[in-house]
């Protein structure tokens, strides 16, 4: 596929900007009750604490600012999503089993987010570049 690797930094561009945006839907279906409303049964803690990281996280990574301690928050709060929604509450470790795909899949993408940092479309690239 080396046709694509001229294309790598907008493409990992458009996974920070569409990872993040998506984060930031669930965080306004938990704070808002939109698109679905607010999961049934979901402890105050997982709809403010939870959604407030997803809402702000996913912004902030969505619009590359402060990218990489925004993804690694944001990851953290999907290991432990991942754990206590899935793994102990269904009793099974594999994500297809407990239908937590989501949840570690995010997980990993905000932690290559994390490692790899904001790149180029981003207020964080923008504040960078010199005055000309």
């Amino acid at each position: 596929m080396g046709f694509l690797r001229p294309h790598t930094e907008r493409i990992y561009a458009l996974l920070r900007i569409m990872s993040g945006f998506m984060f930031m839907l669930h965080g306004m279906q938990k704070l808002f009750g939109l698109f679905g409303g607010v999961p049934p049964g979901a402890p105050a803690f997982v709809v403010y604490v939870a959604g407030g990281i997803e809402l702000v996280g996913g912004a902030l990574i969505l619009l590359g600012l402060f990218a990489a301690p925004a993804a690694f928050l944001s990851s953290g709060t999907m290991a432990v999503a991942y754990f206590m929604g899935h793994v102990f509450a269904q009793g099974h470790i594999l994500p297809i089993v407990n239908q937590g795909e989501l949840a570690a899949l995010y997980c990993f993408v905000f932690l290559y987010i994390s490692a790899h940092g904001s790149g180029i479309w981003s207020v964080d690239a923008a504040r960078r570049r010199p005055e000309a």
